[in-house]
């Protein structure tokens, strides 16, 4: 037995830990993509279909047997088209792995934070207004099968725009916004909604669209509720509600390019550390040979 083993472990390389390793990667993803979608349940009824026919092989049980593996055989093909949506969905998965993805270009950091600040100050007035919105940054994947259905603007990104075009009664007020790098690309764009029916039964046509674009591509969403000014984001057909303007500030800068973080008031409070502490060293050294020098004149009286 040992002999069996040393055997088989003399013939094992690299190359083989390499094959497990995409094996096993590979299985990973496809399990994680199938998760909580439609997919789940095409699994688990392949799954069914296999063990029947194999237990109706086993038992002899020859008419269901043929009738099982004809079923699965002619069964793939309606299987690709009924689940389309989904198989096109996985490829899309894969090209928008990070390995394939880069980064969005949108120019120097002056001009991320430029465009950043436009849609932050856009959403905090559109929230204190109650002005309902749609804003979609774009990222890999295009958007023009959707920017056409809208009207192409190709303007600069600022906050006076923004607040233009979901202005309640202005022509695009009712669609979507596709921001492109630094550029409103297009308004009044019409979206597919979710088909998600899970979601709460307050969230209204806006926030379905904002999902349902995340669903189809990899953009990020924006939503501003027109009743209650309530801010929510999606991504990857997840929505987060409730969220502030410093919140969505740094998910914006996350998005616009990977590894740039929001500027933070931790570093504030460190430049205010580096400029208060030696000034509090300073003070308290001070007050400290004060105390000392009333000390020593307060023992020479008493020697006196």
């Amino acid at each position: 037995m040992s002999d069996f083993f040393l055997d088989f472990a003399s013939k094992i390389n690299i190359t083989d830990f390499i094959d497990v390793a995409i094996i096993a990667f590979v299985i990973y993803n496809v399990l994680k993509f199938i998760r909580e979608t439609r997919a789940e349940q095409l699994v688990k009824g392949l799954l069914v279909l296999v063990i029947a026919t194999f237990a109706s092989g086993l038992f002899h049980l020859n008419a269901l047997n043929w009738l099982l593996k004809g079923v699965m055989q002619f069964g793939v093909i309606a299987l690709v088209i009924v689940f389309q949506p989904e198989l096109r969905r996985g490829l899309e998965y894969v090209g928008r792995s990070k390995i394939l993805k880069g980064r969005i270009q949108v120019g120097d950091k002056d001009t991320i934070k430029k465009s950043v600040n436009a849609i932050v100050r856009a959403v905090d007035y559109l929230q204190a207004n109650k002005i309902g919105a749609l804003i979609i940054i774009e990222r890999e994947v295009t958007l023009n099968d959707f920017a056409e259905s809208g009207t192409v603007l190709n303007s600069d990104l600022s906050p006076a725009i923004l607040e233009n075009i979901f202005y309640v009664g202005a022509p695009l007020h009712d669609g979507a916004a596709i921001v492109r790098g630094s550029e409103v690309y297009a308004a009044g764009c019409v979206l597919p909604l979710t088909r998600n029916k899970d979601l709460e039964a307050d969230l209204g046509t806006r926030h379905r669209a904002g999902i349902g674009i995340t669903e189809v591509s990899d953009a990020f969403s924006i939503i501003v509720s027109e009743e209650t000014g309530i801010i929510s984001s999606a991504i990857d057909g997840k929505i987060t509600r409730f969220l502030d303007i410093k919140s969505l500030e740094k998910s914006l800068y996350s998005i616009y390019i990977e590894g740039t973080e929001a500027p933070s008031t931790k570093g504030i409070f460190k430049a205010f550390e580096r400029t208060i502490k030696p000034a509090k060293e300073k003070a308290a050294a001070k007050k400290a040979a004060a105390a000392e020098d009333s000390g020593e004149e307060s023992g020479s009286v008493k020697e006196q």
